[in-house]
Order: structure tokens, then C-alpha cells, then sequence
């Protein structure tokens, strides 16, 4: 496995490469989920690359950047066995300059749900996304589906921007017990852990109103939201997959999300019907 940490080396040795290349950005302290991202390249491509980049620009001044999870060793060795071709791991200063260009988020779907409470996080988020896929331009390139309105908005800038790279959608990793996995997991004590699993099971119930044909979205949430007490709710929402808003829940083609804060950890999930 070749470790390269500058983004102009990066690109000076992909330049004239014609195999296909299957992009896994991330921001490290890695888990089971990173690691289905990472199969999923192996198989679709010919030379996985992954990013391990913490992203500054998509933290607020009273977030967790800091004490953001850093495990560099085990992450580079997990990279290593997964098959992963080239790591890399730039540093902020690489990647931002003085005066710097930005990509601002939608001024509708970047600023409803997650981007509600947390204004300038999307914008954070894309404009670090177009720099990785500028730099690695990757044939395709893999994001968890546990992130849904990052996934959707990328699939936005793709599309709105006419990027040349294709972007895939990966199923969620749950633990056994329903948790989904999540680098802020390690934030929970053993009572946080506990109560997490209201979010699971929130949206279990939500599945099984569904399949019994209760499809009213003002009720599926109602019912949603007495499993989740007494959690802070940042929201619980059923929008079809374009992220508009709906009535009533259209099966093939909507999101059930849920974001909470459990202790001082924010936590999101959802389901794809």
C-alpha cells in the first residue's frame, strides 16, 4: 500500500493512469462501515484509494474537532488488509490556502435537518468533497447511505456541476444489537449506549407501521418520537428521496430520518423504503 500525503503528488501519479479507480474518502477512526465501503471499491474497481482527512470546514466553533477520534496506526492497517492501494492522508494546510473559494450548499435542502442546526456544515462538507474528487478523480467514488442528506447533496454537486465520477451509496453497518455504527460512537458511556438504541428502535417501528399500512407520515412520527423520549430531538422526518417534503409515505422511494443528541453526542440514523 502507497501512503501519499500531498495532494499535487497524489495527482501527478494518477495522471496517466487508465484503470479504474474507486475513491472511499473519509475521516478516519475507522469501523466495520468504512470497511463495507472499501469491499464494495475492491470489487467495482481496479485501485481503491482512501482519504483520511478530518475536516475542519465542516465544524462550528462549539463543536467536537478537537476531540475528534484520531487513530491514525490502526486506521493505516486496516487499510492495509482491506486491500486498499493508495492512503491518503493530507494535511489542512495541503488542502486549504489563504483566501480560499468555497462551495456553498443549497439554500434549501443544505439548510433543512442537519443543516438546520448546523448552518455552515454542508457547506464544509462539499467544498472538501470537490476538492478530494479533484484530486483523485475517481471513477466512482462510495458514501454511506447512514448519511443521507450528505449523500444526497454530493449526488447534487455532481450532477448540478457535471462531474465525470459516479457516486454509490452504501448500506448502513449496525452493531448486533441495532446501533448504527458511527466514529461518535466511542463518545457513549455505558448508559448513553444504552439509550442510543431508542434510535434503532425508532425506526423499527416506524418499518413495521409501514408494512401494516399505516403510511401517514404526521403519525409514523408522532409514534417515533414517544420511543426517542426522553432524548433532545434535533428531528425525526419522512421525505421522499429527492428531499421533498410528503404526506404520506411513498414505498420505494422515501427516508425515514432521525437525528438526537445522546449526552453530549450527536447522533443520526435512518431508513431507506
Amino acid at each position: 500500500m502507497k501512503i501519499i500525503s500531498k495532494p499535487l503528488e497524489l495527482k501527478k501519479y494518477l495522471k496517466d493512469e487508465e484503470k479504474s479507480i474507486g475513491f472511499v474518502p473519509t475521516m478516519g477512526a475507522l469501523h466495520e462501515g468504512h470497511i463495507s465501503l472499501i469491499k464494495r471499491a475492491r470489487g467495482e474497481t481496479e485501485i481503491v484509494i482512501v482519504s483520511i482527512f478530518v475536516n475542519p470546514k465542516q465544524f462550528s466553533k462549539d463543536e467536537d474537532f478537537s476531540k475528534y477520534p484520531k487513530k491514525d496506526e490502526a486506521d493505516t492497517k486496516i487499510c492495509e488488509m482491506s486491500g486498499v492501494d493508495i492512503l491518503f492522508f493530507p494535511n489542512a494546510k495541503d488542502i486549504y490556502g489563504c483566501d480560499e473559494v468555497s462551495l456553498l450548499a443549497p439554500n434549501i435542502r443544505g439548510f433543512v435537518l442537519e443543516g438546520l442546526t448546523r448552518p455552515t456544515h454542508f457547506n464544509g462538507v462539499l467544498t472538501v468533497v470537490m476538492k478530494l474528487l479533484n484530486i483523485v478523480s475517481p471513477t466512482k467514488a462510495y458514501f454511506g447511505k447512514k448519511d443521507a442528506q450528505q449523500f444526497n447533496l454530493i449526488n447534487l454537486m455532481v450532477k448540478q456541476l457535471f462531474m465525470s465520477v459516479e457516486i454509490i451509496g452504501v448500506e448502513t453497518v449496525r452493531e448486533s444489537d441495532g446501533l448504527a455504527l458511527s466514529s461518535r460512537n466511542v463518545y457513549l458511556s455505558k448508559k448513553e449506549r444504552r439509550e442510543s438504541l431508542k434510535i434503532s428502535s425508532s425506526l423499527y417501528l416506524a418499518g413495521n407501521l409501514i408494512v401494516k399500512n399505516i403510511l401517514d407520515v404526521d403519525t409514523i412520527k408522532e409514534q417515533m418520537q414517544k420511543i426517542l423520549a426522553p432524548l433532545e430531538i434535533f428531528y425525526v422526518e419522512i421525505l421522499n428521496r429527492n428531499f421533498e417534503i410528503i404526506k404520506e409515505v411513498e414505498v420505494g422511494n422515501s427516508i425515514v430520518l432521525v437525528e438526537v443528541k445522546v449526552g453530549n453526542t450527536r447522533l443520526l440514523d435512518n431508513i431507506w423504503l
